[in-house]
């Protein structure tokens, strides 16, 4: 596969010294091994200091002792154990405040991304680049899968004003002021890639390679995705309730001129019963369905509030298995 590189001038502050690789972990057990054989090497060929951050997002099976033999073999590897499962974006955010490089790299633990691939991520943050992404352009999944994910890709863009192809992949790499705002931000229902290209000034996109899982079940299904797309519409943009409010008043104007157009055909045709009750139900049925809509999207928006007002903790840390970080923080 061809793949473009990022052809950015280099930035004046873009030397980099440490490199933090991120990876959440939810009951990655049949990957873990795998995982750490190919990941170590490439860690390793880095031109720069790195640890590993594994966050253990509550999982069931035998994936936390598996992560916590790894940080016993590796000093630079450390093993952030939450106390259950608060999902992906929230072992992020946990993982960016343990993290101390001044680059911050993604990836999940299904191995689908290719740890191969963080070499070149650097390279484009080395350009100049604040954000970069990956952008899985040869998907291995279901070709329903592939459908959604252009469908929430494309909502994506459209919202938060910065084009990319693949918001969905996990493989992304950030630089610290980067990481800091998002930490900062403590949203509850945070989707981090979006957040973080709200922010950035150069953000840049590169072709990926995508594997099939090897092991263990995806924990994205359709109803997940649709969820997170429904989340990154409320927490980005007014443009739902705005529609609503729009249709609201197109609506009663055609409502109104409906309700002359029958009582005209009243007074000059008289009372008639024939179709007159089936096009009322239309136009009830109709109206109901609007009202819930309208009702739904209200609710998505005062349960994101509730949400911030409670300042409950997006997640808690149950323990650290700690490594040690050859560079100050």
């Amino acid at each position: 596969m061809s793949r473009p590189n990022p052809s950015l001038p280099a930035a004046p502050n873009s030397e980099l010294s440490a490199v933090s690789l991120v990876i959440p972990i939810f009951n990655e057990s049949a990957n873990l091994e795998k995982l750490w054989q190919r990941l170590l090497p490439v860690a390793q060929g880095l031109p720069y200091e790195w640890e590993i951050i594994f966050v253990d997002d509550g999982s069931s099976d035998d994936s936390l002792a598996l992560l916590s033999e790894i940080a016993g073999r590796c000093e630079r590897v450390r093993v952030v154990e939450l106390a259950r499962n608060f999902g992906q974006h929230a072992a992020l955010l946990a993982g960016f405040r343990e993290c101390r490089g001044d680059v911050v790299v993604t990836l999940d633990g299904d191995l689908q991304n290719p740890p191969e691939e963080i070499p070149r991520l650097l390279e484009a943050v080395a350009a100049g680049n604040d954000v970069v992404g990956g952008w899985r352009a040869e998907r291995q999944d279901h070709a329903y899968r592939r459908f959604a994910s252009r469908l929430h890709n494309r909502v994506t863009s459209l919202i938060v004003g910065v084009p990319m192809h693949d918001y969905g992949c996990m493989l992304r790499a950030y630089r610290r002021h980067i990481v800091d705002t998002v930490i900062e931000c403590d949203e509850k229902a945070a989707f981090i890639p979006a957040l973080a290209n709200s922010f950035a000034k150069r953000v840049a996109e590169i072709e990926v390679d995508h594997d099939q899982r090897s092991g263990g079940q995806s924990k994205y299904n359709l109803f997940k995705l649709a969820q997170l797309s429904l989340n990154l519409v409320t927490g980005f943009s007014l443009l739902p309730i705005q529609v609503v409010s729009l249709t609201g008043i197109l609506i009663a104007v055609v409502g109104m001129l409906f309700a002359a157009l029958l009582l005209a055909h009243r007074l000059i045709y008289g009372p008639q019963q024939e179709g007159a009750m089936w096009t009322l139900f239309a136009v009830l049925f109709f109206f109901v369905g609007l009202l819930f809509l309208a009702l739904g999207l209200l609710g998505e928006y005062i349960g994101r509030i509730y949400q911030e007002v409670r300042r409950r903790p997006t997640y808690l840390v149950r323990s650290v298995h700690e490594g040690r970080f050859p560079v100050d923080s």
